[in-house]
């Protein structure tokens, strides 16, 4: 793909004006943040939403009746409606607040899994899960004595479906899997993976950390049961994750923590939950954060998701042809831009990742190396890991070819090194 080919679907120049950290010098070059997949820049308007809250607000929430209190509560309430609004899930009861998608993740297996999976039941996974999607399921698959299945990967780092309806039987209760895989950026076909589920009785869940920031979600068009994603992964603070969820499965599902908020009466006899979604949100929240998202959720939606996701598929098209012209570089995943998501994972055969992204770092190009927390996926293809570029929507073509100059620079090095 040439620049030539390249189409602009906003102004990237004025988005990078929004993003205080890339006027940064890293080694004395400009910084060129391609780490994205891990967490993405935060824009002042979020910085300031963060500010404002503390400066102006600062209260708990759904328990003061003075002004500040009803006003930090309508502000983190709003951000759950706007959610809502953003995946298209029915109400906004459907959302619950979490740290991180990995504790949603932890959520719907300890406050469902342990309530309907049984011993000799199966869970179904793929090969490509983050560790998040994997870990949880192995652990209550070993406390129920449950058996975990996978569905396999394929060369070109695509999920090999030709035994689906093999692998999904009569005995699987749940099918978890990613939209998009953070390490090699394919793009699954959920579609037929969650039909599939649904056909054997089984519930579908999703893992959109990489899907929800980058492109346009349906949650009820798409048919889950389940999804989770991360506020940080999408311009938004640390520390907010989603679970959304299908009312009916939050009004069966016991709590996942106990403890103040999650309540609607305690006597010294026992206790009685909150409705749904708050007897999933025990404690004091991140309230400040949580508004903040919203913030972040009002920039991706003025800019709109389709064109969010127009802008990666260029980026990433660019910097696939980039790299097809190096010298023996080895690129996964598919090849096909409109099959994967903004992230490009690559590796020399005799240079370690980390060594690839120190000299990225010194030219001031920030990228990710090693497993990205998917080991059996580098397992599958017997690598220690990849270097990871991962797009965003202030990334330019220019520091894709920054990037691809610094990979030269790297090869060059350890050729001359040896």
């Amino acid at each position: 793909m040439t620049r030539a080919w390249m189409r602009t679907v906003f102004d990237v120049q004025a988005i990078r004006q929004d993003f205080p950290i890339l006027s940064r010098r890293v080694h004395g070059k400009p910084l060129v943040y391609l780490d994205s997949a891990a967490t993405t820049q935060k824009p002042r308007a979020v910085i300031e939403a963060l500010v404002h809250f503390y400066e102006h607000q600062n209260a708990n929430i759904h328990r003061a009746i003075h002004t500040l209190g009803e006003e930090a509560t309508a502000a983190y309430e709003e951000t759950r409606a706007k959610v809502s609004r953003f995946i298209n899930a029915p109400r906004p009861e459907n959302i619950v607040f979490t740290r991180s998608a990995t504790e949603a993740l932890n959520l719907v297996a300890s406050a469902w899994g342990r309530a309907n999976v049984r011993q000799g039941d199966e869970i179904v996974l793929t090969q490509m899960e983050h560790h998040s999607n994997m870990v949880p399921w192995q652990r209550l698959a070993q406390e129920v004595k449950a058996t975990v299945k996978y569905i396999g990967v394929t060369d070109e780092g695509t999920l090999d479906l030709s035994s689906l309806d093999d692998i999904i039987t009569e005995k699987t209760k749940l099918v978890s899997v990613t939209q998009v895989s953070n390490a090699f950026g394919t793009i699954n076909p959920l579609g037929k993976i969650i039909a599939a589920a649904h056909r054997r009785g089984a519930l579908a869940v999703v893992d959109a950390a990489q899907s929800v920031p980058h492109m346009p979600v349906d949650v009820q068009a798409m048919d889950c049961d389940f999804l989770a994603f991360s506020g940080h992964k999408m311009l938004g603070p640390t520390g907010v994750g989603v679970l959304y969820a299908r009312y009916e499965l939050l009004e069966a599902m016991q709590p996942y923590q106990s403890g103040g908020e999650m309540i609607s009466r305690v006597r010294l006899e026992g206790a009685t939950w909150n409705d749904v979604p708050w007897k999933f949100e025990a404690g004091t929240p991140n309230i400040a954060g949580v508004i903040a998202f919203g913030a972040a959720l009002d920039y991706l939606s003025a800019l709109g998701m389709d064109n969010v996701r127009a802008h990666e598929q260029e980026l990433t098209a660019y910097a696939l042809g980039r790299l097809r012209r190096l010298e023996d570089i080895i690129s996964y995943g598919p090849q096909d831009p409109s099959q994967r998501g903004g992230v490009v994972s690559f590796n020399y055969p005799d240079i370690h990742p980390h060594d690839v992204g120190t000299i990225l770092d010194r030219q001031g190009v920030a990228i990710r190396g090693g497993h990205h927390c998917a080991q059996p996926l580098m397992r599958r293809f017997d690598i220690a890991g990849t270097a990871r570029a991962s797009f965003y929507i202030y990334n330019t073509l220019e520091e894709v070819d920054a990037l691809v100059e610094g990979i030269e620079k790297a090869r060059a090095f350890f050729s001359h090194d040896r």
